[in-house]
C-alpha cells in the first residue's frame, strides 16, 4: 500500500531575532515590580540593581530597554575576570548578564567592578537566573554586596500574561492561528514564558515541515512530544 501522507518539507531553523523594544514588553503582575524598577531610572535607590527570574522570563528584555535608555554596554558575567574592569566602567553605565553563571575566577573582578562603579556613580544593572542566596558565591564580600543591592524578581506569569505572550510569539513569527490553539496552549503549558517560546518555535517548525497551518490537534501533539501536554488522541493531520 502506497504512503499517501504529504511529503515533509525541508526546513531551516533560522534564528528569530528577539524584539527588545519597550513597546514589545508585556507587563503583568509577575513582572510589574521589575518593570517599575527599570522605569524609575535614573532615580534608582542605589548604583547597583539586580533583576532575578527564570530563563525566558524577560530579564534580558528589560535589561535591553534600560541599556538603550542609559546607553549602557552589555557584558556576560562569565569571563569578566579576563576583562578590563576600568574600561567597562568608563562607559558610564553597564549591564552584567547572568551573574549566576559567573565562575569563581570572575568573582574578584566583579566585586572590584561594583566598587569602582559606585565610586564613579556609574549605574550597573545585573541579571540572574537565581536568587543571590542560591548561587553559592565563594567570595563573601561579593555575596554581601549583592545581597544589599536593591532587586526585583520576575515571577511565574499569570494566565492573562501567559496568554498575551503566546499571542505575541505567534504575531512575531507572522503566524495566524485560531483562538482554540491559544486556549489549548495557555491551559496546558507550564507557567513559564521561556517554555512558551520553545513550544511556539517548535510548532512553527513542525507546521512548516508538514506544509500545513497550525491547528489545535497539532498544538496538542507538539505539547505531548515535548512533554508538556496531555495524551493526544486527535488526528494531527487535520487542516
Amino acid at each position: 500500500m502506497r504512503d499517501t501522507a504529504p511529503p515533509r518539507q525541508l526546513t531551516f531553523d533560522l534564528p528569530l531575532d528577539p524584539r527588545y523594544g519597550r513597546e514589545d514588553f508585556l507587563v503583568g503582575p509577575a513582572n510589574e515590580a521589575a518593570y517599575a524598577l527599570i522605569e524609575a531610572w535614573p532615580d534608582w535607590p542605589d548604583t547597583v540593581l539586580l533583576l532575578t527570574g527564570p530563563a525566558g522570563s524577560g530579564k534580558s528584555h528589560l535589561a535591553s530597554i534600560w541599556a538603550t535608555r542609559a546607553h549602557a554596554w552589555t557584558v556576560p558575567a562569565a569571563g569578566i575576570g579576563r576583562a578590563d574592569v576600568g574600561h567597562l566602567v568608563s562607559n558610564g553605565a553597564l549591564v552584567i548578564e547572568d551573574v549566576d553563571r559567573a565562575e569563581r575566577a570572575d568573582e574578584a573582578a566583579l566585586f572590584h567592578l561594583l566598587n569602582l562603579a559606585r565610586e564613579r556613580r556609574a549605574p550597573v544593572l545585573m541579571t540572574s537566573g537565581q536568587p543571590i542566596e542560591a548561587i553559592g558565591l565563594a567570595t563573601a564580600d561579593l555575596r554581601s554586596r549583592l545581597r544589599l543591592a536593591p532587586s526585583a524578581a520576575i515571577l511565574a506569569p499569570d494566565d492573562a500574561l501567559l496568554r498575551a505572550v503566546i499571542v505575541k510569539l505567534f504575531v512575531d513569527r507572522q503566524l495566524v492561528v485560531d483562538l482554540g490553539v491559544i486556549d489549548a496552549l495557555a491551559l496546558r503549558l507550564d507557567r513559564s514564558l521561556g517554555r512558551a517560546r520553545e513550544v511556539v518555535a517548535e510548532l512553527d517548525r513542525d507546521a512548516l515541515g508538514r506544509g500545513r497551518r497550525i491547528t489545535k490537534p497539532l498544538a496538542l501533539a507538539v505539547l505531548e512530544r515535548m512533554g508538556g501536554g496531555e495524551d493526544v488522541s486527535e488526528d494531527v493531520s487535520e487542516d
